[in-house]
């Protein structure tokens, strides 16, 4: 059945070729290192050695405005790219491990998005050996802070360095021409750092929830992979929870803090990859790998309270990498970042999405799922290329950075029924964010950053089953 669509967005393809990104090797690992298979971000940035694919499609309704962002540092040398975040016109690009790392965050001013002007720089300097790939910006009223606060994720390059440390660094940039260091929480030196994480706002009080994969494992116990920081003193930022997923009748007492002898009896990984929480501070979602997304009441963020968790059916590698939230947080959106689409008894796949009913947050419902046509395309050599990455949600309109597939654009006015209604795939793809901002997307593309992208509301038909 076709039915019209009122005010949704349809996106486009800019068509480009996807060829494998000349990008170094790195020996930081940044997401499950304790499994043996793992190819940093970046080196699997294409499809193959002399392998070449064109995505076509047609330019409508989404274009590239702003020329590509050239950042350069004082030495001269170039930073590859993390997340973007956008905060009152201005926006905030992480950097990622390219020549040493120590890329900080990028601001830049957004008054014409056209032509993005970089106007400072900060957490680039703070921690040696170390990269800053996630900052989130908000306006937080504390009593002893007032103002706009960022946090940024610092992950050691090489835990072996004596003067490295991982952590988040908490800045204020109340003046984004004049960012001021505020405070560093640190977590265990045996561990690479804070890897996502998230900043909320409740009650004048400001707290992090940080993502510290294989704190648990490192520390033997001794810290945990989630834990919950109050920073409503940003120079003093404090510890408040950990949590031990051995409260959780599915993981046994015997948990190392990564391999979790599942219910259906395959020995899986579960550590922590990101957080992140409602509009209202009220819930947090955990993705724990393959553990799923955990959700948390945390209205006392110092005692929070288990309410349940997504699973997966025994031939799915979990991979719960991030969430999002729509329908007013009713409904959850979960990516999976497969990048090993042949690992033994499992579907050969790379990641893709799920969307699930949460009204009942003790027993999420899966509705649908999202598979862009990169996810069953097995090539050999081809890691994080092809799997999704991570999730916004605005309206009825999730956007997805899906690597080589550039910024994906899907409707789910009917949650059971998503449907792709535009995609952006610039010449070597490799976006890592995505970020909606007034009437603009912002996407970090690993090797080139800052994407600026127009979007525009049309009428468009919309297939239906």
């Amino acid at each position: 059945m076709k039915r019209t669509k009122k005010s949704i967005l349809l996106g486009a393809v800019l068509s480009g070729v996807l060829a494998l990104s000349s990008v170094p090797s790195y020996s930081v690992m940044a997401h499950d290192e304790l499994a043996g298979d793992l190819m940093e971000k970046g080196e699997g940035a294409g499809f193959g050695k002399n392998t070449t694919r064109i995505l076509e499609g047609t330019l409508k309704n989404l274009n590239e405005i702003a020329p590509e962002m050239k950042v350069v540092r004082e030495d001269g040398k170039q930073n590859s790219f993390g997340d973007v975040y956008a905060h009152k016109g201005f926006a905030y690009v992480g950097t990622h491990v390219q020549n040493g790392g120590n890329g900080g965050v990028r601001v830049f001013d957004l008054k014409d998005p056209s032509k993005p002007k970089e106007i400072s720089v900060f957490a680039n300097n703070d921690v040696p050996g170390t990269w800053q790939e996630k900052v989130i910006v908000k306006s937080v009223k504390t009593q002893n802070f007032k103002g706009d606060l960022a946090v940024v994720s610092v992950q050691q390059l090489d835990r072996k360095n004596p003067n490295s440390q991982g952590g988040f660094l908490i800045y204020d940039v109340t003046n984004p021409y004049k960012p001021k260091k505020l405070g560093f929480w640190k977590v265990t030196k045996q561990t690479n750092g804070t890897h996502e994480l998230y900043l909320t706002v409740k009650e004048n009080r400001a707290f992090v929830l940080a993502a510290n994969p294989y704190a648990d494992y490192y520390s033997h116990g001794e810290e945990k992979d989630f834990q919950i920081v109050d920073v409503s003193n940003p120079t003093n930022p404090t510890t408040i929870y950990q949590f031990d997923p051995r409260i959780l009748p599915e993981v046994p007492e015997d948990f190392d803090g990564y391999n979790w002898k599942s219910p259906d009896s395959k020995t899986r990984p579960a550590f922590n990859h990101s957080t992140m929480v409602d509009e209202k501070g009220k819930y947090a979602y955990v993705s724990m790998w393959d553990l799923g997304t955990v959700i948390f009441d945390i209205s006392n963020p110092a005692k929070p309270i288990y309410k349940g968790r997504t699973t997966f059916a025994s031939d799915q590698q979990g991979s719960a990498h991030s969430a999002a939230l729509a329908k007013g947080g009713t409904v959850l959106i979960e990516t999976r970042e497969v990048y090993n689409p042949t690992k033994a008894t499992y579907e050969q796949s790379y990641g893709y999405t799920r969307i699930f009913d949460i009204k009942d947050k003790k027993n999420p419902k899966l509705l649908s799922e999202y598979k862009s046509e990169l996810v069953d395309d097995i090539q050999d050599g081809v890691t994080f290329a092809n799997t999704v990455h991570d999730p916004k949600v605005v309206g009825n309109t999730l956007y997805l950075s899906h690597y080589a597939g550039g910024v994906r654009a899907v409707d789910i006015s009917r949650p059971s029924n998503p449907v792709e209604v535009g995609k952006y795939v610039p010449l070597n793809s490799d976006i890592w964010g995505v970020f909606v901002d007034r009437n603009y997307i912002l996407a970090s593309d690993i090797g080139s950053g800052l994407k600026v992208l127009t979007k525009k509301h049309v009428d468009h038909d919309r297939d239906d089953d």
